[in-house]
């Protein structure tokens, strides 16, 4: 199993370490520390990714607002035949399963429902949860931020043709022997195979990692 750059992991922790204690802290003298404590994980994420350090501290929308924890990324999975359904991201141009960011006050079923309307226009049903991943563990693109990544298969409640929303410039279906470029910060094909075992019944138990 690939794994995020040790350092990268390490640096992440740091910023959420000091995200926590700037949160509870009430002395100036420890604000001063853990604040540069933070400086120093953003100034290591910004070079792990070659990119300004702006773009780390932007990324982090509720740094000191409370108690540190993993951001939850839902992807739903529809499979007609042997093919499953993949939108194109307008920020990347490469293609994933439906799905991005839990939102507050909806349970993750909802939320994956609601992402498969938005960006691929179409009625579902959540139906299974089928696999739960740390995204640090997996082999994806490095990332800042720290994520659980819920998969679920989708059932279409009506027959209405996919079309694509806001944040997708495509939608499909596609065979796993026929995939396009893949968003692999958002989806790997291993997870693709796992969506396919499922619903044909190879698998029965969701995974967890």
């Amino acid at each position: 199993m690939e794994m995020e750059n040790q350092w990268l992991a390490y640096a992440k922790r740091l910023q959420a370490l000091a995200s926590t204690s700037l949160y509870f802290c009430k002395d100036e003298f420890d604000r001063e520390r853990f604040t540069e404590i933070a400086d120093i994980a953003n100034s290591m994420l910004a070079q792990l990714g070659n990119v300004p350090v702006e773009r780390i501290t932007n990324l982090v929308s509720d740094f000191a607002k409370g108690y540190s924890t993993p951001k939850v990324d839902v992807r739903g999975a529809i499979i007609e035949g042997d093919k499953i359904l993949l939108v194109r991201e307008k920020s990347d141009g490469k293609w994933t399963l439906p799905g991005g960011f839990a939102d507050v006050g909806l349970s993750p079923a909802e939320n994956v429902v609601k992402e498969i309307h938005e960006e691929a226009g179409l009625v579902v049903a959540a139906t299974k949860l089928f696999n739960v991943r740390h995204k640090a563990k997996g082999p994806y693109d490095p990332d800042a931020r720290d994520f659980y990544k819920l998969y679920f298969l989708c059932e279409c409640s009506d027959t209405t043709s996919p079309f694509t929303g806001p944040e997708t410039s495509g939608v499909d279906f596609f065979s796993l022997d026929n995939l396009p470029e893949l968003s692999l910060g958002r989806v790997v094909k291993a997870h693709l195979e796992t969506a396919f075992a499922f619903h044909r019944g190879m698998v029965t138990s969701t995974l967890f990692d």
